[in-house]
């Protein structure tokens, strides 16, 4: 509880505990008057300044204002115990509202902990702690086990294993050794690091994220919009509907009735209106839930950009995937080997393949080496000749080997086995006889598959493949992951014209999302009506361009965030139709009589705490089912 939290609440037990002596002391007249104002005063004072300072500043019609008019008028009725007691629970009611808002925001900067405090540079042989913000990019900064990575930058000494949960919402460790790139808000957890910074601490990951759920708030969806608008109109009408209460029904019963006017009973009536009709739980609910909600989100790696994007994802309709890097991991493998005869082993094929690439750079090659489990042997590899757009010839100890495309065993007029398994083909030959072909290919993501399941389960009506790869690949890859529709070798602007064509079919309630890298789909991603980045851990071209990142790359993620915001949304529409429809029968029965102020009373704070306790569930996730 924060120092002003503790102030309110001694202020709460001082007036309570005077208002329950008075209640039983014999007093009357003045003196009643000028005893109750002690703890009307009390309690109260704060709420009438701003009362006052609303009026002069013309901003008249808000609670503070609601809540003064009603219990000043119940003190000038001679109800001063009611007017004291409408005040001290409306500040309970706000107490509770302020901690409870208090708490989802220490949630969320506990779940986001990942800003750093500071930097450790080595100053003549000693570390010295200095301000994020000072380094320069270039510098050497080192961190120590159980510190967190303050600056992108990339390991130049030591090795470690990384925890990235601040960042992903899984706790599963990254190891990073020398040469390996490494991002912000990570905790080091095991070794000591250097690392040479390659972007300034307001442009790191962290500064980023940080900026990013700090600012999702300026982004409004339609249901905090209605509320402002609602609560723009409603306040100044209730206000001018209690005048009525307190005025018409008095002079019917004076001139048309011929009856009492009874002003006092009216007015009394006009005031528990007044108290009965504040709208805070509707205005501190909803933002709270979208809060909430988007809090919640950033628990599990998935980071939305506002409570607009949100509701948004809420009507998910349509998911239309990029395939790289998005379905599949973006890394080129060896999937299976095919030794042309039984003679010659899969790991002497491979080891052919490896020797004859060794000296390239090309992704193919890196991952023939890697899929290689014997040590290579380069010195007896001479002669290497690399012709673009086919492959590479070779020398291994002193025998020529031919290792590409079908196009260089066309060139070199070796006879071939064609290979018809969907990928990047490599075709292996020594001394011109073919030995055997070998399947590259990028693997789909382990979670690829569930994650299309669970989002046609969670009410996804199309899932869509969009991909610049050949069609024997794309077909082959949409087949396994169980998607309605596959497009292939297209071009980005190919990929902007689909998505267009999808939203044009879509009904006009339906989203769609776009699911890419963020890298090479900004285009698409800035087009359709949500877009979702596998952030690569933090890739700036995914925040920049999309509303959704996911922090961990798992596409398994977005039907958990469709699933997040549902119940933000339900929340939402709970707290709507609960409070409208408990405020409007209270309001109902105060104009009758029924209601008396202790009603009013519960029809606002009552409602308001149900509403923000109903709202915090939204903070709550579940990362499976």
């Amino acid at each position: 509880m924060t120092k002003k939290q503790k102030k309110v609440l001694i202020r709460i037990i001082i007036a309570f505990v005077l208002l329950i002596v008075l209640k039983f002391m014999p007093i009357s007249g003045w003196v009643a008057f000028a005893l109750y104002m002690i703890p009307y005063f009390i309690i109260g004072y704060d709420i009438l300044r701003k009362a006052i300072l609303g009026i002069v500043h013309g901003e008249v019609f808000d609670e503070n204002f609601l809540m003064a008019v009603a219990t000043v008028g119940a003190i000038c009725l001679g109800d001063y115990s009611e007017g004291v007691a409408v005040m001290l629970f409306y500040q309970i009611g706000e107490l509770f509202q302020s901690y409870a808002v208090g708490k989802s925001r220490k949630n969320i900067s506990a779940l986001m902990d990942i800003r750093p405090d500071y930097a450790n540079i080595e100053v003549d042989g000693k570390l010295e702690q200095v301000d994020p913000d000072d380094i320069a990019v270039g510098s050497i900064i080192v961190v120590q086990p159980g510190e967190k990575v303050p600056i992108d930058g990339k390991v130049i000494e030591g090795s470690s294993t990384l925890n990235t949960s601040a960042l992903t919402g899984e706790s599963v460790p990254r190891d990073v050794s020398e040469g390996d790139e490494i991002i912000s808000g990570c905790v080091n957890m095991t070794g000591l690091l250097k690392i040479q910074t390659t972007k300034a601490f307001g442009e790191s990951t962290v500064s980023k994220i940080l900026d990013l759920v700090e600012n999702s708030s300026m982004k409004k969806s339609r249901s905090e919009n209605f509320i402002s608008k609602f609560a723009k109109i409603y306040t100044p009408a209730v206000c001018y509907g209690a005048v009525a209460l307190a005025i018409l029904p008095p002079l019917v019963r004076m001139f048309f009735l011929q009856m009492e006017p009874a002003w006092s009973d009216w007015v009394f009536r006009a005031l528990t209106f007044l108290v009965i009709s504040c709208p805070c739980a509707l205005v501190i609910s909803i933002p709270m839930s979208f809060f909430g909600g988007i809090g919640g989100a950033s628990k599990c790696g998935i980071l939305v950009k506002g409570s607009n994007y949100l509701e948004a994802l809420s009507e998910t309709s349509y998911v239309v995937f990029d395939k790289t890097g998005t379905l599949t991991e973006g890394v080129f493998k060896v999937n299976k080997v095919f030794p042309e005869t039984e003679k010659i082993a899969e790991e002497y094929l491979l080891t052919i393949a490896a020797l004859a690439e060794s000296y390239s750079s090309h992704p193919i090659s890196k991952s023939l080496k890697e899929a290689c489990t014997k040590e290579l042997n380069t010195e007896q590899v001479t002669d290497i000749e690399e012709i673009a757009g086919h492959g590479v010839t070779a020398k291994i100890n002193g025998r020529e080997a031919a290792v590409g495309n079908a196009k260089l065993m066309q060139k070199l007029r070796i006879t071939y086995t064609e290979c018809k398994e969907p990928g990047t083909i490599v075709y292996v030959a020594l001394e011109n006889e073919f030995i055997g072909s070998i399947l590259i290919a990028d693997v789909t993501k382990k979670n690829a598959k569930s994650a299309i399941s669970s989002l046609k389960q969670n009410g996804v009506k199309k899932t869509i493949m969009l991909t610049g790869d050949n069609k024997k690949v794309a077909d082959a890859v949409g087949k396994e992951l169980g998607l309605d529709e596959i497009h292939s070798e297209l071009l980005p602007a190919d990929k902007v014209s689909l998505v267009e064509k999808y939203l044009d079919e879509k009904d006009a309630k339906a989203k769609l999302a776009f699911v890419g890298d963020g890298i090479n789909d900004a285009p698409v991603l800035t087009r359709a009506d949500i877009g979702i980045a596998m952030g690569a851990m933090g890739s700036d071209a995914a925040i920049e361009a999309a509303d959704v990142v996911l922090m961990d790359d798992d596409p398994a993620k977005i039907a958990l965030a469709i699933r997040i915001s549902r119940k933000c949304i339900r929340i939402v529409y709970q707290n709507i139709v609960f409070a409208l429809v408990i405020k409007g029968l209270c309001l109902l029965l105060g104009a009758l009589g029924i209601a008396n102020m202790w009603a009013a009373i519960f029809a606002d704070v009552g409602v308001m705490v149900i509403a923000v306790l109903n709202a915090m569930r939204a903070l709550n996730t579940k990362k499976t089912g």
